[in-house]
């Protein structure tokens, strides 16, 4: 970053987030433990409800480990929003709802009726265009990705996408404000699955196909990555942790836009979907979990 964009950034004084969901509520987190105000919206009030909780019990065990000074005071930057019409005073909007090009078009046109030609609006998407959601805005120069991972409050990654026609300074912004909250940014150009799904999907995909050939038991072919390739997770408990619709949506979107039979999702995956076995959201996934 040049010394240049470094004296022209000024961290926004309010951060809105839209979807209440795990992600969401994670980010909104982040924001909050370095300092930020945010106002935290969802179309689904309980999930409003049940963000809040977790957030305020993330914040208590933040300070209980001294990362933050006092939960309360940043619980009180916390403020909720029933309508985007409200967020048009946030200088920032980090959305965060499901993977569904549809769904994200919709609220970046809204937002980019709504919202001052300044605010920057930014797309938790692992996976759907930045150039598709810049365009519907309305505003595509002040469009940019921010990638968080789960769960958001532990993980330093941000990856930081820009579409064709996000500027210099929007996508320098975001990679200046994914420092601000202690994350480590990593630039990707607005490619199918960007980096991180580009080579972590046909990772998990070929975990399934291995399954459902009676390669390995899934306990099996999880060993392996985890002893042998030395990865934290196996590529299948990994899978019902992200959300094996999750799963299915990235492949769906990397088969499409490349048009490579690699990219296309095994059918145990797809079938797990159907049956709505998720993972660890729904309590059974490949693997079955309690609570």
């Amino acid at each position: 970053m040049s010394p240049e964009t470094e004296q022209e950034f000024r961290p926004p004084r309010s951060v809105g987030v839209v979807g209440a969901g795990t992600m969401g509520a994670g980010i909104a987190q982040v924001f909050l433990g370095a300092g930020f105000s945010v106002v935290l919206h969802d179309v689904d009030s309980a999930q409003v409800e049940r963000a809040v909780g977790r957030i305020e019990e993330g914040l208590k065990r933040w300070e209980a480990k001294g990362t933050i000074p006092s939960a309360a005071v940043a619980r009180e930057r916390l403020t909720t929003l029933s309508s985007l019409m409200e967020f048009s005073g946030c200088e920032w909007i980090v959305e965060a709802v499901l993977e569904s090009a549809p769904a994200k078009q919709e609220i970046f046109r809204t937002l980019g009726r709504l919202c001052p030609a300044s605010t920057v609006l930014a797309s938790n998407t692992s996976s759907i265009s930045l150039t598709l959601l810049g365009a519907a805005s309305g505003r595509p120069e002040q469009v940019v990705g921010m990638h968080f991972f789960n769960p958001p409050p532990l993980m330093r990654l941000v990856e930081v996408v820009a579409g064709l026609r996000t500027s210099p300074r929007t996508l320098e912004a975001a990679v200046k404000l994914s420092k601000s909250l202690g994350k480590v940014p990593v630039v990707s150009q607005d490619r199918p699955g960007f980096l991180s799904n580009r080579i972590l999907m046909p990772m998990v995909n070929e975990a399934f196909w291995a399954l459902e050939e009676g390669v390995g038991s899934a306990e099996d072919i999880d060993r392996v990555m985890k002893l042998g390739m030395n990865h934290p997770m196996g590529p299948l408990e990994l899978a019902d942790f992200i959300g094996l619709d999750v799963v299915l949506a990235i492949l769906e979107v990397l088969h499409h836009e490349q048009g490579d039979p690699r990219f296309r999702p095994c059918p145990l995956l797809r079938k797990h979907v159907e049956a709505g076995w998720l993972g660890r959201k729904s309590g059974r996934g490949i693997f079955e979990y309690e609570g």
